[in-house]
This record gives C-alpha cells, sequence and structure tokens, in this order.
C-alpha cells in the first residue's frame, strides 16, 4: 500500500512526479528549443551525478513516485547510466513507481538495453517528421536514420516507446497521417504538442509555427474514428483512441487549454533550480541548500517543501492574433523538456 503523500502544494494537489534535466547539451538543434549557436553551461554550476542521486532520492523519500529524465539530450551527458543504476535501488526497493526518460533517439542503440536493465520500462522519443530533409531542418544537425535506429534498438530491447511530436505549422502538417499510420504500424504511441513560447523568440518566430492542435484533431477525425478516454497521468495530455488502429493518441495543448487543474509535477533543472510550473518564472535553488549541507538532508527536505508550498494554480501561456504573451526568456534546454 503506498504511503499517504508528502508533497501538497496549495491548491491541495499531491506532487508525485519530478521531471529531472541532466544537462543542458544536446547533440541536436531543434529550432523551437535551442539557439543555432547555444552557450552551454560550465560545469561547475551543473549538478554532479552524485549530486542528482542525493536530490532525486530526497525528493523519493517525500513522496515523488515517478522520475523523468530530461535535458537537453539526457544520454550525452557523461557517465549518465551511474544515475540510472543507482535510481534502479528505488524501483527494487518499490519506492518508485516508474524511471523513464525523453530523449532525441540519438543514442539509444547504445543505451536501450542497458536502460531496460536499469528498471526503465519505456521512452519517449522526440520525432517531428519522417522526412530526412525536414529533419536536418528542424533539428539543424539531426540525422534521421540514427534516430530511427535507436528505435529499433528501444523495441529491440523491450522498451514501450511513445512518439512525441511537435505540431509544426508549414513543416510537419503534410505528414500528418503517415506519422499516425508509421506509429500504428510499429505499435507506438503517440502525442502531439504545441509549440510553446519558450526561449529566443527574436530568432524562432512562434507565432509562425504555431499549429492549434483542435485543427490538427479535426484533420484527424476526416481519417479516423477518435475515441475519448477518460484516463488521466495528471498531467498535460488529453487522450483518444484510434478506433481503426487501436492506438493511443494524446495531445498536449497548453495554448488551446490550459492543462494545469491536475498538474502533478515539478522540474529540476540540471543546475538544482526547482521549477513549480513550466510556464511561470519561479524557482527556488535547491543546488545552494545541497551543497551548504553536505551531509544533512534535512534543510533539503525542508527547501523542498517550502517550493511545493509556493507552486502556482498555472500558467499564463497565450498566442493572441499579433503577439505572444507569457513567454518565458529560458531555453526549454535548460528547463528539461
Amino acid at each position: 500500500m503506498t504511503d499517504a503523500p508528502k508533497l501538497i502544494d496549495p491548491f491541495a494537489r499531491a506532487i508525485t512526479y519530478l521531471r529531472v534535466s541532466v544537462t543542458d547539451r544536446c547533440d541536436f538543434r531543434c529550432v523551437y528549443c535551442m539557439s543555432e549557436n547555444m552557450t552551454f553551461l560550465p560545469k561547475k554550476e551543473l549538478l554532479s551525478l552524485e549530486e542528482l542521486d542525493r536530490l532525486c532520492t530526497a525528493f523519493v523519500d517525500q513522496g515523488v513516485r515517478k522520475l523523468r529524465i530530461t535535458g537537453g539530450e539526457p544520454l550525452v551527458r557523461r557517465g549518465i547510466m551511474d544515475y540510472f543504476r543507482g535510481m534502479k535501488r528505488h524501483i527494487e526497493s518499490g519506492k518508485l513507481d516508474e524511471l523513464t526518460l525523453t530523449t532525441n533517439g540519438s543514442q539509444l542503440r547504445r543505451f536501450a538495453k542497458e536502460l531496460a536493465e536499469c528498471g526503465v520500462k519505456r521512452v519517449n522519443i522526440s520525432l517531428d517528421t519522417l522526412d530526412e530533409k525536414k529533419f536536418a531542418e528542424i533539428t539543424r544537425w539531426g540525422r534521421l536514420a540514427q534516430v530511427l535506429d535507436g528505435i529499433d534498438a528501444a523495441q529491440e530491447a523491450g522498451l514501450r516507446v511513445k512518439i512525441n511530436v511537435v505540431a509544426l505549422k508549414g513543416g510537419n502538417e503534410d505528414e500528418l497521417e503517415k506519422i499516425v499510420e508509421w506509429c500504428a504500424d510499429r505499435g507506438m504511441d503517440l502525442t502531439f504538442i504545441e509549440v510553446m513560447p519558450m526561449g529566443d523568440l527574436g530568432n524562432e518566430d512562434r507565432l509562425d509555427q504555431y499549429w492549434s492542435l483542435k485543427d490538427l484533431r479535426a484533420r484527424l477525425e476526416k481519417t479516423w474514428t477518435l475515441s475519448e478516454l477518460s484516463e488521466s497521468t495528471g498531467g498535460p495530455a488529453r487522450y483518444v483512441r484510434v478506433n481503426e488502429t487501436g492506438q493511443k493518441i494524446g495531445f498536449i495543448t497548453p495554448l488551446t487549454h490550459n492543462f494545469c487543474e491536475s498538474c502533478n509535477r515539478v522540474r529540476l533543472t540540471c543546475t538544482g533550480q526547482l521549477f513549480q510550473c513550466l510556464g511561470q518564472e519561479d524557482e527556488a535553488d535547491l543546488r545552494k541548500v545541497l551543497r551548504d549541507n553536505p551531509d544533512n538532508d534535512a534543510p533539503l527536505v525542508a527547501a523542498i517543501h517550502a517550493a511545493i508550498a509556493k507552486k502556482p494554480k498555472g500558467h499564463d501561456f497565450d498566442y493572441s492574433r499579433q503577439n505572444v504573451a507569457g513567454t518565458m526568456s529560458r531555453h526549454m534546454s535548460h528547463t528539461g523538456g
């Protein structure tokens, strides 16, 4: 029997899900996530693997049941499998229900088998197009064949794969049906995500990229029958079942539907800042508490509870016809996808 949740925010939501960015670095430069010429953080600012373990363990001890590892690209962090091997103990003890990650798939041929051995059951893979030329344009540096091989490796290792697709007007509109059919043929679920106003807005125009998922879904319904699913993960996605294929499709719509009412998550950056909300600038500096108290977790636990007590009700993302409101100055690669 699961213990009663210990982390409760001001709106009576139990916080049981921690998303952890382990690096701001990536081997791609996706246009909606990073600048083409990124300046990355100095190593001393990053949490060490030992610090990541200690922080995540503190959250697990306070009732977090799910850890999702993100980046940047988490699998480019040197030694990252040491972290996964460490977290495996929480899966084996029953304290942690799920250890998973979001990845661009480029490194899965190297790591999929070991991830499975560490207790990872499924992965989310970001893939916005099946067209090699467009893939190179969206990711700037990307190699589609390497990602597709990584997906093969994940499925060979027994990992369940979900594909995350950012809906990009003028980018992947013409592939909508093809992507759905490709995922169905491979037994993979699929989530569509609206592009969010994060980061380098002067360089990439989010208004031009924005494709409403309301319009996307209407197009899907011209080809398939979609049945609403009542399930909720406490997260942003709303799910449907495609009757003809049996696959599940999620829609993450921060702009056409504010999804905050059931939010059960917080985000830890690779520098130890805890963001209580993806769409707000408020944060708590857990790195300082961690490093100021190397042999005492009590101040760290107190800081975690204090941060959760300040979790806002929701975010303020909004696109109007003329401008973008509620934008965030930080890049997605810093906060974690």
